[in-house]
């Protein structure tokens, strides 16, 4: 199949994930503006982190005045999962070459990696990364450019209005939570742990090390707990 067959190809499979990460971007920049962040700090974020849950969390932290090593600690624990989706999208590419593999998983996100896995049998097609490029290139303009108008939207709207923006914080992360609780409910209980441990640490340390703190303990308690029910 030509390249250019299999980019559009690729664009229509990732029109679902663009139309969802476009309202979730306008937040992100309504709330980054709320936040105190400028128009070019908040767009320049999401060009550079590119993820929404991540973003989120670190405006939420900023409003909370916390550090910046914080913030990229906390950041660092809540993306590292990228890893993993990266080397195994990287796997199943075998085919193409280095560089096209290096491109493509650096725009990995949770979303583009459940499509890819489920369009899994592209990689074995002629030019098929074209196709995976044409997925991660629309979702990563979608965010970027949804980021820009909510952080121009974020600046005109009435305080009022933008205020309410802040649930999508929870909503958001209770979206990410429930999928995985539905597979197995342990994922709940380090959830509750992990509250439980950032309002005892909140206590005695500031907020911002408290999460990082708190995510460190549950996530290690966590991974004891599914390796031993392993073995």
């Amino acid at each position: 199949m030509r390249s250019v067959d299999q980019f559009i190809k690729g664009l229509k499979v990732g029109i679902p994930i663009m139309l969802g990460y476009f309202p979730i971007a306008i937040t992100f920049g309504v709330l980054a503006s709320q936040a105190g962040l400028s128009l070019l700090e908040l767009t320049g974020m999401s060009v550079m982190v590119y993820g929404g849950a991540a973003q989120i969390m670190a405006t939420n932290m900023i409003l909370l005045n916390a550090g910046v090593l914080e913030i990229v600690i906390a950041t660092f624990v809540l993306n590292f999962r990228h890893f993993v989706m990266s080397f195994s999208f990287a796997h199943r590419l075998t085919k193409t070459n280095l560089k096209w593999r290096t491109l493509l998983t650096l725009f990995i996100t949770d979303e583009t990696f459940s499509v890819t896995t489920v369009e899994k049998e592209q990689a074995n097609e002629e030019n098929g990364h074209w196709f995976y490029f044409a997925i991660v290139l629309s979702a990563y303009i979608s965010w970027v450019v949804g980021s820009f108008i909510g952080g121009f939207v974020g600046d005109i709207i009435p305080s009022a209005i933008s205020q309410s923006f802040g649930i999508a914080l929870y909503a958001m992360f209770i979206a990410l939570l429930v999928p995985s609780v539905k597979a197995n409910f342990r994922y709940g209980l380090i959830a509750v742990l992990a509250m439980i441990l950032n309002y005892g640490f909140n206590q005695f340390i500031q907020e911002g090390w408290s999460i990082v703190l708190s995510t460190l303990v549950a996530s290690g308690l966590g991974f004891l707990l599914f390796r031993r029910s392993e073995s």
